[in-house]
C-alpha cells in the first residue's frame, strides 16, 4: 500500500508531535494553493516577497485599490490561473468564483491534484 504524500503545512505552525505541521491530501494541497496565491511574485512594481525567489506567486496585491467591478474579477481569475498554471503545474483549476461586496474581493478556489480536491478562500481586503 502507498502512502499519500506528506509535506509542511504553509502557513508554518506547530504541532505537539513534531516541530512544523505537517499534512496530507487536500489540507496539503489547499496549502500548497495559498503559498502560491498569497506570495508577492515580483512586478514592474515590486520586487518580489521572497529574495531568494523573487517571481514566485500570483501577484493579486495589483489589484487592490482598483475598481471592484466586472473587469477587476476578471483580471483576479486570469491572476490566478496563470499564477496556478506555472507554480503547480500537476495541480487543475476546477473553478475560481469571485466575490465582490465593497472593498472586499473573495476569490474562491477550487483545485484537483490527482485524486484529491481542494477548496481555498482568499479575501483581498482594500480597506477603503
Amino acid at each position: 500500500m502507498s502512502r499519500a504524500p506528506q509535506n509542511l503545512l504553509v502557513p508554518f505552525r506547530r504541532d505537539k508531535k513534531r516541530d512544523f505541521a505537517a499534512g496530507t491530501g487536500a489540507e496539503l494541497l489547499a496549502s500548497k494553493v495559498r503559498q502560491v496565491l498569497l506570495t508577492e511574485g515580483a512586478t514592474p512594481h515590486s520586487a518580489g516577497e521572497l529574495p531568494w525567489r523573487t517571481r514566485f506567486g500570483a501577484g493579486l496585491a495589483r489589484l487592490r485599490h482598483q475598481r471592484n467591478d466586472a473587469v477587476l474579477a476578471e483580471l483576479a481569475r486570469v491572476y490566478v490561473r496563470d499564477a496556478l498554471a506555472r507554480w503547480l503545474p500537476g495541480a487543475h483549476l476546477v473553478e475560481v468564483r469571485v466575490e465582490q461586496d465593497a472593498a472586499t474581493l473573495t476569490l474562491r478556489v477550487r483545485v484537483r491534484e490527482g485524486d484529491t480536491t481542494a477548496d481555498f478562500d482568499a479575501p483581498l481586503q482594500w480597506g477603503l
